[in-house]
């Protein structure tokens, strides 16, 4: 177990106060989330792990993902607030103006149509505050319908699953929700952006567009020079030579060898001859590659990271996210009564506050 009677875990909020971390970089931001399942909860989440007001206005049922488990909920809503209202009557849209006249934005995720219905757009809002920033997730637009997108699908209609898997295989996904992930902190960046401008305004940020932006060297290599991607056995990358997984006397290595240094280092230490430029190493790709393939079958996969480490190559043995975790403990943080991978962002003299995720309606007047 990891982090057991909190070995590895990174202090709550009340250990930080006692410590005199710094006020967070958001603190006094006011931020309404009127989010479901996972993009905008984990926009609003990495903003509360700054130091964000963050507040969830949540329906008599509450947001879906409460029904998924409490350690599901937990991941992407710790440290805010919560508060059930009903949208769809007079006094709930009344609440809402009410919130809104004294927060520095909202985000929601719902389809266009209920985001529309609900009164969720900086043109709805604006009366009672002109200042308000209004961001908007879907899955393809705001004006765009009400066509399915969730994370999967996405994927799918994007290209990122014809990319991944072998190539003689089906196309298949990541194990993650990476479309939702990705949105998320894209609609956080863009909310960020437009506070700072010091105007209210309409955000939109589409599932579609930001998966699109992320194949951005792919999309660029077709629309410049008619080169469609490839999907490449072992997640081979288009440019780089030796760049993938690799199978070895025990376990699969990610080795990413991208310019003549890292080679003649790894060429060295695998005892490989040749293939010194990367013009070379990219026109003759099999070659390379069985060449490597040969000499990593006499290691295994953690023995060649211990060896290439140090040489400064790049090169990772496949871990489980289990044994990923356990690796690195110092990632883990304390929020009420779960354990759970803290925030990413580290800043000088801060250490955020990691409160529980709150209860339904728990800081209704």
């Amino acid at each position: 177990m990891i982090g057991a009677r909190g070995e590895g875990v990174r202090p709550s909020g009340a250990r930080a106060a006692r410590d005199g971390s710094a006020t967070g970089p958001l603190a006094g931001v006011r931020i309404l989330e009127v989010g479901t399942m996972l993009a905008g909860p984990y926009a609003t989440m990495m903003l509360a792990d700054l130091g964000a007001e963050v507040t969830k206005v949540e329906p008599a049922g509450g947001d879906i993902s409460r029904q998924v488990s409490d350690s599901y909920f937990a991941s992407l809503n710790r440290g805010k607030r919560s508060i059930s209202i009903d949208l769809n009557t007079a006094r709930g849209q009344d609440q809402l103006g009410e919130l809104a006249a004294n927060a520095h934005a909202l985000l929601v995720n719902l389809k266009p149509s209920a985001i529309h219905r609900l009164g969720l757009t900086y043109e709805a809002l604006r009366r009672w505050n002109e200042r308000l920033v209004c961001v908007a997730i879907t899955g393809f637009g705001l004006d765009a319908g009400d066509d399915p997108a969730f994370d999967y699908v996405i994927q799918a209609a994007t290209g990122i699953a014809a990319l991944t898997g072998d190539p003689a295989g089906p196309p298949t996904l990541p194990g993650y929700s990476s479309a939702d992930n990705s949105t998320g902190l894209t609609a956080a960046l863009g909310l960020l952006a437009q506070i700072v401008s010091g105007q209210g305004g309409q955000v939109e940020v589409s599932l579609r567009d930001v998966m699109l932006s992320q194949l951005n060297y792919h999309a660029s290599a077709y629309l410049n020079d008619g080169t469609a991607p490839q999907r490449r056995p072992f997640g081979a990358h288009t440019y780089y030579v030796p760049a993938q997984m690799f199978p070895t006397a025990e376990g699969y290595l990610a080795l990413f060898i991208t310019h003549d240094g890292f080679w003649r280092r790894f060429a060295g230490e695998a005892a490989v001859a040749g293939f010194e430029t990367m013009v070379e190493r990219a026109s003759r790709r099999e070659e390379v590659l069985a060449a490597v393939t040969t000499a990593l079958a006499a290691d295994t996969a953690v023995g060649w990271e211990s060896r290439l480490r140090p040489l400064g190559i790049p090169a990772a043995a496949v871990r489980t996210l289990p044994e990923a975790l356990e690796a690195t403990p110092e990632v883990l943080v304390q929020a009420g009564p779960h354990r759970l991978v803290g925030s990413p962002i580290r800043i000088a003299g801060y250490e955020p506050t990691y409160g529980p995720p709150p209860r339904l309606g728990e800081h209704n007047i």
